[in-house]
């Protein structure tokens, strides 16, 4: 017995010595881990990377914005059935443990042992958060042991619930998505609240390796896994077995979202919006920041816009004839593949790539490009279609001429004709147009090019081009804002200019038109008269013109020379469109935009455009107070730009271009318009910028690399430029009522002789706008080159035209 219990007395002791090693040495290890972890308090500032979004003026997601994919949740945001779905699936035991579960490093390595098909992680959703946000993915006993008091330390200073909310916003789950927010939208194309038990188990079951369990390259794997997680909610209770064989039976019913600016066609607009975003805050904001962006993209318009500058950029390529295929390729062996290889734009639906396979004279067979690439199984779709004789007859050239097989093309289908196309080509010709609200700045639509896929470079903001003529609504306003009036008699008949450098400059109307003699000041615009408007500008002054230049914007320091009065200067498309909408809008100074308000993650607005002030507007209850004022702090200098008075002058000048003068053509849309066509030297340029009582609009088509577009009528912008503005302003007012333009207090309107200036009465006449006190007389007294009157009544006017003898200016 003595010996027993010495003999347990040694065991005893022994292990007493051992333990306490043991313990001495476990200390030493937790106090030299824990002399560096780091600090958990960093995890209450927890502000994960957040994809910035982009959204058009309806609310519709235009583009997102991001280096990992996330949208941050609260963790009261979040459905039970996805929290419950991800602690089935990764920590049965969170509610229970204290950040490490040694139940589930037992219950992992047995399911190990038996070489069970579903491996078992050890780690607790607590020690994913501080691998994930503390510690890092280093393989190494070391990290494990530092997961492990850090997971305590986790457990002490915050909740299960905050722990779960940080796993659930970072846990990565394949395809580029972080969080469950995102991984719910990018894979089903719904939020986290619409999500069935099946999408919201597959979600969970991600984790563990997302690569292993892709939707599309290990669809049957992916869906074993989920069903597996769909088996552990049941144990664990949250989700009935009737439910569960129902979820298990569903597809995996992966719908991954397609989100694009081409969506909307409007790539040119989404990526001068990033541009302004990454200027403004900088790379980590605009990729990390979370910001919420809302646009002034109205999507309609956005499509009638697109519509409206391609069909005229093909209607002006195809009138210069077929250029041949893009490229060609072998059909002898599998021209799908060949075909598939080709990238194709895609912001030019529905138009379609396709080869050649066949030709008659009557017509070509061609097998089409997938409208909708599948991976995998994109070599072996085989769609084929006939390329009809009418679908070319724009190229004068019958199929077999102009095609041999093997060419490949661009085609669009025929209407009503089920599976015949036309022939199409990417024009050479680019140009851009835009829409703005004339009274707020607000950039409604905007295409930069034919298409964003083939060229970035938005022409709308970027492209320094001379608008022409279209610059002559500016001179002409200088001249009516400093004492002219519509009817100042004006002589076009040729002047010459003797320049600072002894050459002589003379001016000459479009195509060398002889002058006409001495016209009013608003003949001048209505028909883009050179030598009438040069006259003007020297005699008004070409350094008060450029101040007036200044103040719409269209040039920010402006030569002061002749030349520029007929718009040899460089400007964009943004800026004329601008200015023009100061014009319609009464004079008051906008400034053009493209966003509307930009809020951080917090969802506090950073940035308004409207700066306007309402100090009423946020009253509790209404008690019969007045309507709530908006407040403009700007001075008068800052918020005019041009008298009220002359804007609506030069308004009604120019609605009589759309009704008289070059821009006919648009008068086929049947509303109150006004605008200006514009057309440089060889028809490098052609542009048109106008408005309605509550739209300004502007185009302008020319080559990326300037050159003639054409000599004499053949290249103008009343046959080109003009055309594309009607076109949109046809569906853009389809539905409104025809508004005449404001007129302001102040005019008088009076029946004149368009072509006299002088009061008249009966046909041919029209009402023009005059100041207090500027009304015409029944004639003009216009002096004569030796100071004599060469003309007192509108007879006497009209029997010296073209006499070239004097005229006021």
């Amino acid at each position: 017995m003595r010996f027993i219990a010495r003999f347990f007395g040694f065991v005893f002791a022994t292990g007493a010595i051992v333990f306490l090693i043991g313990a001495v040495a476990a200390a030493g290890l937790i106090y030299v881990f824990s002399k560096d972890l780091p600090d958990t308090a960093q995890l209450r500032k927890y502000e994960p990377p957040v994809t910035t979004r982009m959204h058009a003026a309806d609310g519709s997601i235009l583009a997102e914005y991001s280096h990992e994919r996330r949208l941050f949740l609260p963790g009261s945001a979040i459905p039970s059935l996805v929290k419950q779905a991800f602690i089935s699936a990764e920590d049965q035991n969170f509610y229970t443990h204290n950040g490490v579960d040694p139940q589930g490093v037992f219950r992992a390595l047995s399911v190990l042992a038996q070489g069970g098909r579903h491996v078992q992680g050890a780690s607790t959703i607590t020690q994913q958060v501080a691998k994930n946000f503390l510690v890092g993915n280093e393989h190494s006993i070391e990290r494990k042991i530092r997961e492990a008091l850090i997971s305590f330390r986790i457990e002490a200073a915050y909740s299960k619930d905050r722990i779960l909310e940080l796993y659930l916003n970072e846990i990565y789950l394949g395809l580029g998505n972080y969080g469950v927010a995102a991984a719910a939208l990018n894979y089903f194309n719904k939020s986290v609240h619409e999500l069935t038990l099946a999408e919201a188990a597959y979600l969970a079951a991600l984790p563990k390796a997302p690569n292993n369990y892709h939707p599309f390259l290990h669809r049957e794997r992916a869906i074993d896994r989920r069903n597996y997680v769909i088996d552990r909610m049941v144990t664990d209770g949250f989700v009935s077995r009737e439910d569960s064989e129902k979820a298990k039976a569903e597809p995996l019913g992966v719908n991954p979202r397609v989100l694009s600016p081409n969506t909307y066609v409007a790539g040119f607009f989404a990526e001068e919006v990033r541009r302004d975003l990454l200027e403004r805050y900088g790379e980590k904001k605009l990729y990390e920041g979370g910001l919420s962006v809302r646009t002034t993209l109205d999507p309609q318009m956005q499509a009638w816009t697109r519509k409206a500058l391609a069909d005229g950029l093909v209607r002006f390529d195809e009138a210069h004839g077929f250029r041949g295929p893009m490229r060609h390729i072998d059909i002898a062996a599998d021209w799908g593949v060949a075909l598939a290889e080709i990238p194709a734009l895609g912001d030019v639906r529905p138009w379609r790539l396709a080869v050649v396979l066949e030709t008659t004279d009557a017509g070509a067979r061609i097998g089409l490009q997938p409208a909708h690439e599948k991976s995998g199984d994109v070599a072996r779709e085989r769609e084929t279609g006939l390329l009809a004789q009418e679908g070319m007859r724009w190229t004068g050239h019958s199929p077999r001429s102009a095609l041999t097989a093997g060419d490949v093309i661009y085609v669009e289908p025929l209407t009503g004709r089920d599976g015949q196309y036309r022939l199409r080509q990417i024009p050479e010709i680019s140009g851009a147009m835009m829409a703005m609200d004339p009274y707020t700045g607000r950039v409604l639509s905007m295409v930069g090019g034919f298409s964003y896929d083939q060229s970035e470079f938005n022409r709308a903001t970027q492209a320094l081009r001379q608008p022409g003529s279209a610059f002559k609504p500016f001179v002409y306003a200088t001249a009516l804002d400093n004492g002219y009036t519509p009817s100042s008699s004006l002589l076009d008949e040729p002047i010459s200019i003797v320049q600072s450098n002894g050459e002589v400059w003379s001016p000459e109307n479009f195509e060398g038109e002889r002058g006409s003699g001495p016209h009013p000041l608003r003949y001048g615009v209505e028909h883009s008269k050179n030598m009438m408007t040069v006259r003007l500008a020297k005699d008004v002054g070409m350094p008060l013109i450029a101040e007036y230049a200044k103040r719409f914007g269209v040039y920010d320091d402006m030569p002061p020379y002749l030349a520029m009065s007929l718009g040899a200067g460089e400007t964009t498309l943004i800026r004329m469109v601008n200015a023009y909408s100061m014009m319609v809008n009464g004079g008051e100074r906008i400034k053009a935009t493209l966003i509307d308000r930009i809020q951080d993650r917090w969802g506090h607005t950073i940035y308004r455009h409207d700066e306007r002030q309402c100090l009423a507007c946020d009253a509790a209850t209404w008690e019969n107070q007045n309507e709530p004022r908006l407040i403009d702090k700007r001075t008068r200098e800052e918020r005019v730009a041009l008298d009220s008075l002359t804007a609506y002058q030069i308004t009604s000048i120019l609605e009589g271009v759309v009704q008289r003068g070059t821009g006919v053509a648009i008068k086929a849309v049947g509303k109150h318009l006004a605008g200006k066509t514009g057309t440089t030297n060889e028809a490098k340029d052609l542009w048109f910028v106008g408005f309605s009582p509550d739209l300004a609009v502007g185009v302008f088509i020319g080559y990326d690399r300037p050159r003639s577009m054409g000599e004499g009528r053949a290249a103008q912008a009343a046959t080109y430029a003009a055309p594309i503005f009607r076109d949109f302003m046809m569906v853009a007012l389809k539905d409104k009522p025809d508004v005449p333009f404001r007129v302001p207090a102040g005019i008088k309107l009076i029946s004149i002789d368009p072509k006299t200036g002088l009061r008249s009465q009966g046909a041919g006449t029209i009402l023009e706008a005059f100041k207090a006190g500027t009304a015409p007389p029944d004639f003009y007294a216009t002096p004569g080159g030796d100071g004599g009157v060469l003309a007192t009544s509108p007879q006497d006017i009209d029997s010296q035209v073209g006499s070239g003898t004097g005229g006021l200016y």
